[in-house]
């Protein structure tokens, strides 16, 4: 048995055959020599077949599929249909660089580049259409090649998908009733990877180095929750992977009334980007919405969406929840989500630059007309909005934020923790808002200046991290001194991804966080966990976390006091 440690993601132990990601499809050397008895007819004759190639695998998988992965796969097949692409490559062929000849890959992937170009001069939806092109791309130089094409591997069978990282692109035609469990060399705990699986409730270990190099077909177990994944197994993880299934079919759902043992109500909500998620986390029981995405209604596109196009995107999500809690995060842009008509994609520091809340310093109105839309969706229906801005820095910010919600109509402003400034001086910011959430997966990346998609500093962008813990207990602190002073409720909430670890969140109680958002998927475990301890016990495990030296053995420290968390294989 071959052994793989790395960082547990999302509970679960299964067993399963190992289906590599195919690699990155590299861009073809620019000059080679090609040999006198290859023609230029040859060249275009391999590019036509290569293409028809990809048609009809990408018609046939279509056929397969359903829902949003069967549209993606039907756009991309129309995409490698058209003609456009072939005939500038093969006209490529006929003009030679000052080097030489082009190749056939070589052709294929200059003319892509330049179609690429044009449909985004073009703008609006020929824009959108330039990932297609660029997939078309890769899949037909693949073809060229005689490589596996990119994207998830088809299979007949249930596997384990193993990968240096899946990109959000990746996870179109992921089908969760075929890949049962993600392993990566690269990620972290707050990568687009760790999200998915815990979304889809997919086993998970990211920043497992080697696991890209496993041979497909390798029989691997995954424990998902210590973060190991074992080639050729024995008898014993054999047994406990089949334990775990049956411990998994046997959790209960979760019933919308979430409570700790002694009885304390602590209401675990839903994290949602759109209205079809909202009306799934309430059919999974969720008690609200603490954290709603608006950003979903901003991106792939390159103008700002009218005030009636944002009414009915909010609307979809409120009317989910009538007479519940809906925590809206205004535009969260920037970063890993630039937009292009609200930020500077020249940046040479996104991360810590124009993002967020901030924004609204560089393009005025954008965050005005959002609350207005907001405001005019609460209107229309009977849901309870609580409204929050992303990346608050200071008090002053606050203040401004909470000025701007109060002449939009809205009446309870708040505000994001995750700058670590905004921790460190929460009794002055919470002071002028209503309540604050902590953005865990910033909060962490900030704290520990580790970029949380780089497997390299997985361990570093850990929640688990004493230093965030501490910021975590500080800003909880400063919200209790500030609601004593104003004599008003200043509750703080969780919506990183930190709230959906069971362990985690018995924690952030102990710390005096007051409620957890999640995703859907996670609220049956967390619920489960939870109902085991009291208020008191929490306290004290948040003690025992604090004075850990680090995040493995804060986390090891506190699974050791929870011993139902085995019990569910959680």
């Amino acid at each position: 048995m071959q052994t793989f440690s790395g960082v547990g993601v999302a509970p679960g132990r299964v067993l399963g055959p190992v289906r590599q990601m195919p690699k990155p499809i590299q861009e073809p050397h620019a000059n080679v020599n090609i040999p006198a008895d290859v023609t230029v007819e040859s060249q275009a004759q391999r590019i036509k077949d290569a293409s028809k190639a990809v048609q009809a695998e990408l018609r046939e998988r279509a056929a397969n599929a359903n829902g949003e992965g069967k549209e993606v796969l039907e756009a991309t097949a129309l995409m490698a249909a058209d003609p456009m692409l072939v005939k500038s490559a093969i006209k490529l062929l006929k003009h030679e660089t000052p080097g030489g000849a082009r190749t056939a890959e070589r052709a294929v992937w200059e003319a892509a580049a330049t179609v690429a170009e044009t449909l985004k001069a073009l703008g609006g939806y020929m824009a959108e259409r330039v990932a297609d092109v660029l997939d078309v791309r890769a899949r037909i130089v693949s073809e060229l090649r005689g490589l596996p094409a990119p994207g998830i591997p088809a299979s007949e069978v249930p596997f384990i998908l193993a990968a240096e990282d899946l990109a959000p692109a990746d996870t179109a035609t992921l089908d969760p009733a075929k890949v049962i469990a993600l392993i990566t060399s690269g990620g972290g705990p707050q990568s687009h990877t760790a999200i998915l699986a815990r979304a889809l409730g997919l086993p998970a270990v990211v920043a497992a180095a080697g696991v890209d190099g496993i041979d497909d077909g390798t029989e691997v177990y995954v424990d998902g929750a210590a973060g190991t994944i074992t080639a050729e197994p024995g008898e014993e993880l054999r047994v406990a992977a089949k334990v775990w299934a049956n411990q998994a079919s046997t959790l209960a759902a979760f019933t919308g009334d979430n409570t700790l043992a002694d009885g304390v109500r602590v209401p675990l909500l839903a994290n949602v980007g759109t209205g079809a998620d909202a009306v799934k986390a309430a059919g999974a029981g969720a008690e609200g919405v603490g954290l709603l995405r608006t950003e979903f209604c901003f991106l792939d596109r390159d103008t700002e969406p009218t005030v009636e196009e944002q009414i009915a995107a909010y609307g979809a999500v409120f009317a989910a929840f009538p007479a519940k809690k809906v925590v809206v995060r205004t535009l969260d842009a920037g970063a890993d989500k630039p937009l292009p008509f609200l930020t500077n994609a020249d940046e040479p520091n996104p991360a810590l630059g124009v993002r967020g809340y901030r924004t609204d310093l560089t393009s005025p109105g954008v965050l005005e007309r959002q609350l207005e839309a907001i405001a005019a969706a609460e209107a229309a229906h009977e849901a309870e909005v609580w409204v929050m801005a992303p990346m608050i820095s200071t008090a002053e910010e606050a203040a401004r934020f909470a000025d701007l919600c109060h002449a939009a109509g809205l009446k309870t402003p708040g505000v994001m923790v995750e700058v670590p400034s905004a921790a460190l001086t929460a009794e002055t910011v919470l002071g002028q808002v209503s309540f604050a959430s902590l953005g865990t997966n910033d909060l962490t990346q900030y704290a520990m200046a580790a970029d949380r998609q780089l497997g390299p500093l997985a361990t570093l962008n850990d929640p688990w991290q004493p230093a965030v813990l501490r910021l975590i207990k500080l800003t909880a602190d400063g919200a209790a001194t500030a609601s004593s002073a104003s004599g008003q409720a200043k509750p703080v909430g969780v919506c990183g991804e930190a709230a959906a670890d069971p362990a985690l969140a018995v924690v952030l109680i102990g710390l005096g966080v007051a409620t957890l958002s999640m995703s859907p998927r996670a609220l049956a475990g967390v619920a489960a966990v939870l109902k085991t301890v009291t208020v008191d016990q929490a306290r004290e495990l948040a003690g025992i976390a604090l004075a850990a030296p680090s995040a493995a053995a804060a986390r090891a420290a506190v699974r050791e006091h929870l011993p139902v968390l085995n019990d569910l294989g959680l």
